[in-house]
């Protein structure tokens, strides 16, 4: 039989940037978290340049189509739902501190109800709790709410499609406490998650009928249980890992990385500050910026040299990774560019009210960002089970799938043998 090579047929043809299978399709594989990051951040940018609603709901419409095609069943991949909810939240409580703090009300705005006033002193002029409430002040905070919305959802998105553990990997040794830190407090949303899941699904096994906040003893008391056995793993973990080691490093190291860090970032604030300020000397923009850009760099070499870390099997960073990365932050900069489109289709005027239009540039922008579900590869699937044979029926089939297990006697298959 000939020996066939599957290797060379799996790396896909020479030049390929993508691996195919014999089939011609694209194997499975993790895109590179910095990818999933970089695109979801660049989206979040786009976002803050506008609050129509149109605009905002066409972003949620592509992070929950992406999200659907490539999230993997990891136990992070399943809480954007949550991020759902805590979006729906902070438009709620942003429509009610609007209609509480009133601020009056023009007379072209429509008039909803009046809420019961209260004093206030002096000092808090300019504030009033309670009065009229009109359809133009509601719809103006629904509108800011959701823009925040949509950016705690990017976020979310980022966290569902991303691993932590593997961003962790690509940070500068300088991070690497830093990184750990913010993996922990990433990852423990999704565990909180996944804990609540277990014991309600453990509740239901045990017939637990309570519901509201009689049940809100059963689910508290294990799941702060479960986290403390967590953290403690994770402590043991660390602490075997040798975490927290100074390595090689010594003290006038350590003085020198922190201060070309804090001088660094003196100077990258310095430049942001020139750069939004148009009334700022020219001296307080690029050129501070590239100061403090430098200065971070040569904090992070130095302080890296400490920690010494190796490698197995790193995440590629191939044309997926390049295209994933590249579509978010184009729909960013196709926004920022105010090209083909007037700038003021981004935020539409409430007075007067009228229905908001959808420019096509930013729309065309913001779908180019969902075209990262076929950029990216198909997420890695755990392998399927087998299926469960189902139990026989009737007392005589019980009896034959019984039989049929046991096995033939030894001597029967000596006599088949031994037989001319």
């Amino acid at each position: 039989m000939p020996h066939t090579d599957t290797t060379a047929a799996a790396a896909g043809p020479p030049g390929s940037a993508l691996p195919v299978d014999p089939g011609g399709r694209r194997l499975p594989r993790t895109l590179h978290p910095v990818a999933w990051w970089i695109w979801a951040l660049a989206l979040a940018t786009a976002v803050s340049r506008t609050n129509n609603p149109l605009l905002l709901f066409l972003v949620l419409a592509v992070l929950g189509y992406v999200i659907s095609l490539r999230r993997t069943e990891a136990p992070w991949a399943r809480g954007f739902k949550y991020y759902l909810y805590l979006a729906l939240t902070v438009v709620a409580i942003r429509v009610v501190f609007r209609a509480v703090f009133a601020t009056g009300i023009t007379p072209h705005d429509h008039f909803l109800f009046s809420l019961p006033r209260i004093p206030t002193p002096d000092w808090y002029a300019g504030i009033q709790i309670g009065g009229p409430v009109s359809l133009e002040a509601l719809l103006s905070a629904a509108t800011d709410g959701l823009r925040l919305a949509c950016m705690l959802c990017c976020i979310g998105a980022a966290n569902t499609l991303a691993n932590p553990k593997r961003a962790l990997r690509v940070l500068p040794g300088a991070l690497y406490e830093l990184g750990v830190a913010v993996t922990v407090s990433i990852s423990v949303a999704p565990q909180l998650v996944q804990s609540v899941q277990r014991v309600n699904r453990a509740r239901r096994l045990r017939a637990g009928r309570s519901k509201g906040l009689r049940a809100l003893r059963g689910i508290v008391v294990p799941v702060l249980e479960d986290a403390l056995e967590r953290s403690l793993r994770l402590a043991a973990a660390m602490d075997s890992r040798g975490y927290g080691r100074a390595g090689t490093a010594t003290r006038a190291s350590r003085r020198a990385t922190g201060a070309l860090m804090l001088l660094g970032m003196c100077g990258l604030c310095t430049g942001a500050y020139g750069l939004l300020d148009a009334t700022a000397p020219k001296a307080l923009g690029l050129p501070a910026m590239g100061v403090g850009a430098l200065l971070c760099v040569a904090g992070l070499r130095l302080g890296g040299r400490r920690v010494t870390r190796t490698l197995y099997r790193p995440d590629p960073w191939r044309f997926p990774e390049w295209a994933v990365a590249g579509c978010g932050v184009l729909s960013a900069v196709l926004l920022f560019a105010n090209a083909g489109f007037d700038a003021a289709e981004l935020n539409p005027s409430l007075y007067p009210l009228s229905w908001p239009t959808l420019p096509l540039v930013p729309a065309a922008a913001i779908l180019l960002a969902g075209a990262a579900a076929f950029l990216s590869p198909p997420p890695e699937r755990p392998p399927n089970r087998a299926p469960r044979t189902a139990p026989p029926k009737t007392a005589n089939a019980a009896k034959a799938a019984k039989a049929a297990t046991i096995p033939a006697p030894r001597t029967t298959e000596l006599r088949t043998e031994e037989a001319p």
